[in-house]
């Protein structure tokens, strides 16, 4: 699994997502600011639900663009040092078995298909993204889920 390809991959996504949600943004300015969504009597509030649509998708658009403009500020390249650092693929052991999770700078939640496998991007403000940085291959980190400790060992990093 190529680091440079999982990268290539999470921005085409994000590019993909930004064009989805830009049309929704248009959708819902329109739906706001159409003649059909003033307002009739002051229990009508269609007007001002589909301002608050337009709202949220604004929002969306904007996380979408920090994001998008986060990987592409990676460098091409990341020459590997040993230890996780953002912008680092990284494959994880648990006893359930073993999963690809990729720290990117932004993004988190997101998940990608490549090589049979799935990546999930997790961020450095996640629990797990808090303690992986730095972490050599071999080494274990633990995560308190729920009142569940979960032990992960860091397999390989690309």
């Amino acid at each position: 699994m190529s680091n440079a390809q999982v990268r290539r991959l999470i921005v085409e996504r994000l590019e993909s997502d930004l064009q989805v949600a830009r049309t929704a943004l248009a959708a819902a300015h329109e739906a706001a600011t159409h003649s059909e969504s003033k307002a009739e009597n002051k229990y009508d509030t269609r007007g001002l639900e589909a301002a608050y649509l337009a709202d949220g998708q604004r929002r969306r658009v904007h996380e979408i663009e920090l994001a998008l403009a986060a990987f592409r500020q990676l460098p091409a390249e990341l020459a590997p040092q040993g230890r996780v650092r953002v912008g680092m693929l990284v494959q994880l052991a648990q006893e359930d078995g073993e999963r690809w999770v990729f720290l990117g700078p932004d993004g988190a939640g997101m998940k990608i298909r490549w090589d049979d496998a799935d990546v999930l991007v997790i961020s450095p403000r996640s629990p797990l993204g808090q303690l992986l940085p730095g972490r050599c291959i071999g080494d274990e980190v633990e995560l308190r889920v729920e009142g569940r400790v979960q032990v992960f060992e860091v397999l390989a990093i690309r």
